[in-house]
């Protein structure tokens, strides 16, 4: 049994003196039209989308006790005397700004930025071609070995890293001795014997920074740069590297700021061979050169801070270019 449909009621046409189709409007109600969510649920909706946030709270907290207290505490202090200072502790000051741009210090600074840009240049011409193998890859093993070692020689620095590389290219390092490398000129302890040091976590991390953008690099570009007769050298130079360009500065921004940052591995293998300004300050907190130098160690931390937030400023728009091309 089966029951008619409903008629639809109308309304019935207003016609102009005219006459006409095109001057009739017939308005008509249908059962099916278009409604809102009832305001209770579109509240309930804002409510849940509210409470989401406190989720973010235990992170929120963290970065402000982890990272903000120190910051604050650190500008301050660069613009106050020392508290163990002779004579006007806490006073207003620009003077430790001012001593942490010159002499020995400025040189710390420059030398810091030096080695952080060389090495970061270097890891990221050397992790490029590396990560382009791993992707490029029919054994899928061979990825999976390779991203778990750079994952792994990322993060392994500070004491073991320089105790390794002593005892294996150090003046009496296995390999120093088996080649003969100091009859060469070799030295670890200096600039070049850094740079290596510092290669060594830079390249892995370089590897695990650029593998998702090469995974992007879509197959029907290779492919559409082929049928048009372009080599391999061609389509690196005029399609791949221009989209890669953001991920690649991006990554070796990132790159500067990790070697920038580095401490424990310089300090344990180098020491003050190679002036860097985190040895720098170091130095100025146990008051290895002068006493009551506390807040001029806070007033080089500051400039590394400036370094970082420039570092960060232009690594996240490189980010969010790249990320629009390889979605």
């Amino acid at each position: 049994m089966t029951t008619a449909p409903t008629p639809v009621p109308t309304t019935p046409a207003a016609t102009s003196p005219g006459g006409g189709a095109g001057a009739s409007a017939t308005a008509t109600t249908s059962p099916i039209s278009t409604t809102t969510a009832p305001a209770p649920r579109r509240r309930r909706f804002a409510r849940l989308g509210g409470a989401s946030w406190l989720a973010a709270v235990p992170l929120l907290l963290f970065f402000l006790i982890g990272f903000g207290l120190p910051t604050v505490a650190i500008v301050i202090g660069a613009f106050t005397t020392s508290s163990d200072a002779e004579t006007g502790a806490g006073q207003f000051t620009l003077d430790n700004l001012a001593d942490s741009v010159q002499g020995g210090y400025l040189t710390a600074m420059l030398s810091s930025l030096k080695l952080s840009a060389l090495t970061a240049l270097l890891a990221t011409a050397l992790g490029l071609p590396l990560a382009q193998a791993v992707v490029t890859s029919r054994h899928g093993w061979l990825r999976q070995a390779v991203l778990t070692a750079s994952g792994v020689l990322a993060n392994f620095g500070g004491l073991p890293l320089a105790f390794a590389f002593v005892a294996t290219l150090g003046n009496a390092g296995e390999i120093t001795k088996l080649l003969h490398l100091t009859d060469h000129g070799w030295s670890l302890y200096s600039f070049t014997g850094l740079t290596i040091v510092y290669l060594y976590f830079l390249i892995p991390l370089m590897v695990l920074t650029i593998t998702p953008a090469l995974d992007g690099l879509r197959t029907q570009w290779r492919e559409a740069a082929q049928n048009n007769r372009a080599t391999t050298v061609q389509y690196w130079r005029h399609v791949a590297l221009p989209i890669l360009l953001p991920s690649l500065l991006g990554g070796f921004v990132l790159l500067f700021g990790s070697a920038f940052a580095a401490y424990a591995t310089a300090a344990a293998m180098v020491g003050a061979t190679v002036p860097l300004v985190s040895r720098s300050i170091a130095d100025a907190l146990s008051g290895n050169v002068l006493v009551g130098q506390g807040n001029l160690a806070l007033a080089l931390s500051l400039n590394m801070i400036v370094v970082a937030v420039l570092v960060m400023a232009v690594y996240l728009p490189l980010q969010r270019r790249s990320a629009r091309w390889l979605s």
